[in-house]
């Protein structure tokens, strides 16, 4: 039965690499830069914080488009089915019709065909013939509030820029992470790899040495557990290096059958000198992207006062239409359209029971809380800034102590496993040192992810 699961096992792991290698995509190269900018011409998110900036730019024409003269045609057919219009009364209506008519202190000419025999009939009414508008219209209208909308739709363009950059600072640093992490990843695996190689000569020694009677089955078990514990760390390693590296291409917006190479090496990215400079940078406050979201949201505020404001300004309109109507009967009929029109208002808002009023307190009160906000980010920026330096320091002490405690752990058991080879140290001490340069690459894996954490925290802040 063992048997079985076994050959299932390797046939299933033999079929998913042959899938992968049928499926494997293009080989990346990549130093740290190269992948940083390649994350933000590539990735989803980039692209949407383009797109936004786009839909806010169009947001921004809309406003403007608003103000233009905008312009309409149409055409309207009537077809009144045979109807007849009759004054009552008897005899011509020709002389019941005026000569002209005045509509809004225009006086307009009323003209009829000189032979009313098809326009009039027998008892005296004018037949209402099929007939059809043409018309083009052109108008205008500016408010107060129209032009105060587009100082808002410029500030809010330039709240979506401030957030692409931050999105774009936030991906350099997504990648700089997943990036160490890999590179940590793989020496780690290197330096168990060259462990496991010495407790596997250990182990077939002291085997030996049991088979010839000179050591106990118990000396061989144990350092075949230790062998067997220190090949589970290695393999648990390697998973999360492939979950790094997946998670790395997911982050680059590259190909999911893409090979990454890393070129850049672990000592390049963790420059103790340019970490140390870090902390003395000067902090300039304007340079954050929180704040300067803050800055726009203040600007917002204010505008959003002067918005209130112009609910008592006028609305200033104006038009001109042009028309030409065309009868389908025989004859023209009765045509009232003029074929040119122009016109101009002003609407001045009078009264509305303090609503307006009341829309400006509360605009000011939002302006105030804006100013508010601003200020008490300025102060925990200032603070944070002073805390992030401290944690870099600390991290970057705590690491070159796990460094080097790294290092001494790996002679250490360099060293047991030789004088174990011969006689000079026990099952027990070389169990120790096996399960201490574990323990020892755990803790150095979290000293360098501290370093990475704080670098990135401090540079977000200073806007880098």
């Amino acid at each position: 039965m063992k048997k079985l699961i076994l050959t299932l096992t390797t046939a299933l792991i033999i079929g998913q690499i042959a899938t992968v290698s049928a499926q494997e995509g293009p080989t990346l190269r990549l130093s740290l830069p190269d992948a940083q900018q390649y994350a933000v011409e590539h990735s989803y998110t980039m692209q949407n914080a383009a797109l936004d900036v786009q839909k806010a730019e169009y947001t921004r024409w809309q406003t403007i488009a608003s103000m233009l003269p905008q312009v309409k045609a149409g055409f309207d057919y009537q077809n009144m089915c045979g109807y007849t219009m009759n004054f009552g009364g008897g005899g011509s209506m020709m002389s019941m019709i005026p000569d002209s008519i005045t509509i809004g202190g225009m006086t307009l000419p009323i003209s009829f065909p000189t032979s009313t025999t098809e326009t009039e009939t027998e008892s005296g009414g004018i037949a209402m013939n099929p007939s059809g508008t043409f018309s083009i219209t052109a108008s205008v209208a500016v408010t107060g509030a129209q032009i105060v909308g587009i100082i808002l739709n410029n500030i809010a363009k330039d709240m979506v820029d401030v957030s692409k950059r931050q999105t774009e600072q936030t991906t350099r640093s997504q990648v700089r992470s997943i990036y160490v992490s890999i590179l940590v990843m793989e020496d780690i695996v290197g330096l168990l790899d060259s462990s496991l190689a010495n407790m596997e000569r250990l182990e077939k020694t002291t085997q030996e040495s049991v088979a010839a009677g000179a050591a106990e089955q118990i000396q061989a078990d144990k350092l075949h557990v230790q062998v067997a514990s220190l090949r589970n760390s290695i393999n648990a390693n390697r998973r999360s290096l492939t979950m790094l590296y997946n998670s790395l291409i997911l982050q680059l917006g590259a190909d999911v059958n893409s090979k990454i190479v890393l070129t850049t090496s672990l000592d390049d990215v963790l420059d103790i000198n340019h970490l140390a400079k870090l902390t003395m940078d000067k902090f300039v406050i304007d340079s954050n992207y929180n704040y300067q979201l803050l800055q726009q949201n203040e600007k917002l505020a204010k505008r959003n006062v002067t918005m209130a404001w112009m609910d008592f300004t006028p609305t200033l309109s104006a038009y001109y239409q042009y028309s030409a109507k065309t009868y389908f009967g025989k004859d023209e009929g009765f045509n009232m359209t003029p074929p040119n029109m122009v016109g101009a208002s002003i609407s001045i808002p009078l009264f509305t029971t303090g609503s307006r009023y009341a829309k400006i307190r509360a605009a000011k009160i939002d302006y105030q809380e804006a100013l508010n906000s601003k200020q008490q980010a300025e102060d925990g920026l200032r603070v944070q800034y002073n805390q992030l330096c401290y944690d870099l320091v600390n991290a970057i002490e705590t690491y070159q102590i796990q460094k080097d405690n790294l290092d001494v752990t790996k002679r250490v058991f360099d060293n047991t496993t030789e004088k174990y080879k011969y006689g000079h140290a026990s099952n027990l001490e070389v169990t120790n040192a096996s399960t201490d340069i574990i323990t020892a690459q755990s803790n150095y894996i979290q000293a360098v992810m501290s370093v990475v954490s704080a670098e990135v925290a401090l540079e977000n802040l200073l806007g880098k």
